[in-house]
Order: C-alpha cells, then sequence, then structure tokens
C-alpha cells in the first residue's frame, strides 16, 4: 500500500466502521413477514387503544385501517386527551357505526403524568381485551398486523411485543433528518436480535407507535402509571417488563405497520427535540457518567459527518493544504456519502438525497444542540413537562 494513504486511511476508520458495524447488526432482525398470519385458535380478544390529542388531521386513516384487521376479536378504544379541534367526531365518523370502536374522552391530566400516559391508562382501564394494543394516532396498520403480532406472541411467550414499522417520508425535511434519527437509534441499539438477545436492561427498547402487552403482565408492572412520569415512556415500560422478569419481544414490521410521523422541519425540530435528551438519560448506559457525557455523545454524531466536507469546504477556498488532511477528508465523505446511498436504497427513496446529507447532519446537529440546553423540559402539544 502506498505510505501517503496509510495516515488518512487510519484516521477515516471512525467514519467507516461504525457504519459497516450498523449494518450488520442491521442484517440480523426479525420481521413479522416469517410470522404466520393464520387466524391463532382460540383468539384473545385484543384492545386497540389509541390516545389522541389534537390528531384529526390523522385519526380517520387510523382508525379505518385498525378496523380493516382480519383478526376477529378485537375492540378499539380512542381516547380523546381534550382535544379541540373535532378528533373524536372525526374518529366515530371513520368508524362508520362500528361497534368494535368507542371513543372515551380523558379526564383532566394530573399533576406528575404526561398526557399520552395518562390517556394510555385511561384507555385500559375500560379495554376488555387480554391483550392491549397501544398504538399512535398517526399509524396505518395492515390487516395482518394483529394477527401476525399475536401469533407472534404466543411462539416467543412475549409479555409485551413491539413492532418496529415503517417510516413515511412525504417531504424534503422528512427523507433528510429522519434518516439520520433513525440512523442514530440504529448505531446506539442495531437490529431486532441485538435488543432481543441483550441481557442488559440498557438495551431494552420498545416503539410507542405499537406495543402488544398482556394484560396480566401490563398490570404486575402497574402499567404506564410506572412511567408517567417521562417522555421515553415506551423504552421504560420495556425497561420496566424487563425488570419484572418479563419477556420483552421486539420485531420489524415494515408491510404492516408504517407511521409519518412528523410532516415539515418544524414539527420535526419539535419531535425530536422533546425526546433526544430528556429521554436518552433514560437510555444512556453507565449511569451516572454516561448521563454526564451525554451531551457529547450526541452531538458527536452530525459533528462527525461535518466535519470531512466541511474540511474539503476550506481546501477548496484556500484555508488548509495538508495533502493527508485533504485526503482523510475524501476518503471520509466519500465512505459516509456511500453509507447514505446504501441508506436511501434501502428504504426505497431516491438515493440521490444522499448528496444532502451534510445539511441533514446540520439539522440534526441543531436539533440536538437545543435540545440538551432545553434538558428535561419538554413541551408537546400545548403541555409543558419535566422528564423525570
Amino acid at each position: 500500500m502506498n505510505q501517503s494513504l496509510i495516515a488518512p486511511l487510519l484516521w477515516s476508520t471512525p467514519w467507516i466502521i461504525p457504519p459497516l458495524i450498523t449494518y450488520i447488526r442491521l442484517r440480523h432482525s426479525r420481521s413479522l413477514d416469517d410470522e404466520s398470519d393464520g387466524i391463532p385458535e382460540n383468539p384473545p380478544l385484543v384492545t386497540v387503544i389509541v390516545p389522541a390529542r389534537n390528531e384529526a388531521h390523522n385519526i380517520g386513516r387510523c382508525v379505518t385501517s385498525i378496523l380493516s384487521t382480519n383478526y376477529p376479536q378485537l375492540e378499539v378504544v380512542v381516547v380523546d386527551d381534550s382535544s379541540s379541534d373535532g378528533t373524536a367526531d372525526v374518529a366515530r365518523k371513520a368508524a362508520a357505526s362500528d361497534r368494535r370502536l368507542r371513543v372515551v374522552r380523558n379526564a383532566p391530566l394530573p399533576d406528575g403524568w404526561f398526557g399520552k400516559q395518562w390517556a394510555c391508562a385511561t384507555g385500559a382501564k375500560v379495554a376488555h381485551g387480554e391483550i392491549l394494543q397501544f398504538t399512535d394516532a398517526d399509524t396505518v396498520h395492515a390487516p395482518d398486523l394483529v394477527t401476525r403480532s399475536i401469533n407472534a406472541m404466543h411462539r416467543t411467550a412475549a409479555d409485551l411485543f413491539s413492532v418496529a414499522g415503517r417510516q413515511e417520508l412525504g417531504g424534503f425535511w422528512e427523507r433528510l433528518v429522519q434518516p439520520q434519527m433513525f440512523t442514530v437509534l440504529s448505531m446506539r441499539y442495531g437490529g431486532t436480535e441485538s435488543v432481543n438477545q441483550s441481557p442488559r436492561i440498557g438495551n431494552k427498547i420498545a416503539n410507542g407507535q405499537c406495543i402488544f402487552v398482556r394484560r396480566t403482565s401490563y398490570d404486575a408492572i402497574g402499567g404506564h402509571g410506572s412511567v408517567r412520569s417521562s417522555v421515553a415512556e415506551d423504552l421504560l415500560l420495556a425497561q420496566r417488563f424487563f425488570a419484572a422478569r418479563k419477556h420483552v419481544v421486539l420485531s420489524l414490521g415494515v408491510k404492516q405497520l408504517s407511521t409519518r410521523m412528523y410532516a415539515s422541519l418544524s414539527e420535526i425540530v419539535t419531535g425530536w427535540r422533546k425526546n433526544v435528551f430528556a429521554g436518552g438519560l433514560d437510555a444512556v448506559p453507565f449511569g451516572k457518567i454516561g448521563r454526564t457525557i451525554l451531551p457529547l455523545a450526541l452531538l458527536l454524531p452530525p459533528l462527525l459527518e461535518l466535519l470531512p466536507p466541511l474540511a474539503l469546504v476550506l481546501w477548496a477556498f484556500g484555508v488548509g493544504t495538508a495533502s493527508d488532511t485533504i485526503l482523510w477528508a475524501l476518503i471520509s465523505s466519500t465512505a459516509t456519502l456511500l453509507w447514505w446511498i446504501v441508506v436511501y436504497v434501502t428504504v426505497g427513496e431516491n438515493p440521490l438525497y444522499a448528496l444532502a446529507y451534510p445539511l441533514g447532519a446540520l439539522v440534526l446537529l441543531y436539533i440536538f444542540f437545543t435540545a440538551v440546553i432545553r434538558g428535561r423540559r419538554v413541551t408537546w402539544k400545548g403541555r409543558t413537562y419535566i422528564s423525570q
């Protein structure tokens, strides 16, 4: 090997090795496609609980998709959490008098509770199901989602079974920023089997967009009341189950579940800013040390993405001419670009978006920085909380 390449290649390893490791870990994931779509014998009643606050723009398609299920034993509870936009009326209209749907009005939010957890607890209180499914109002459910998930719960003896679905990317900023965010999460947790096989409680997660629980196990750990004051209620719920020696399982379900989380740049910034730092404090390993270095750990991924192209821009304007530095920047930028091409091809998006990855990293850096500044203070849907 040319001696002049050795140093730049060594310097480039942080931009080459982590994506390769992430790709390998993600490949070892299980999918609902591998589960039976046959109706189980004596199917248990499943109650689907949808907490909804000002979700009139989403709740119709969500309810319609849930009620299209091929699973025979189902009830749906939409919890209207003090909405001012007619969410309840839209939900009822979407159900078209289907008796499987009930809309309940949530009681005023008590002190110490986040709105979503309070709505989920309200839904669980009136549910009749042996299995409870908690899902967000911005989700779309395939007809076989519940059937395959119940079969998977039986096969794995899961007490909590969570499905990670497909993220709908409708606009430019969604296509630019959402893959960045989910790549950071993938680098932290890996694929489903990295989560499922880990013996560490800190590596247990769930996707709050779709969580199935056995009612007896849910009640035994205190339900959503046990995570009432945390912004990362899904992650903590999985950890509460695991700490109580309950079986927690995560699965992919990109054909069975889809979600459009945010529809604009402002929604993306506001939505992720409420989670990444305050929620990260509950997820970071190594206790107090991990929480102390969390701000740096959050800022590091987007900073690493930005450094090589920044070096190339400075060089183009005549600032910094060391050949080793330029070669490092070229190698690292190329490796990162190739990674993003793979990501966009994998999720079925135009790979040309990979060319704009520095802009996506810049937005990510802004989200992380402002989240750190805000600390545990969380604002969402007109309410302000302090995540505990």
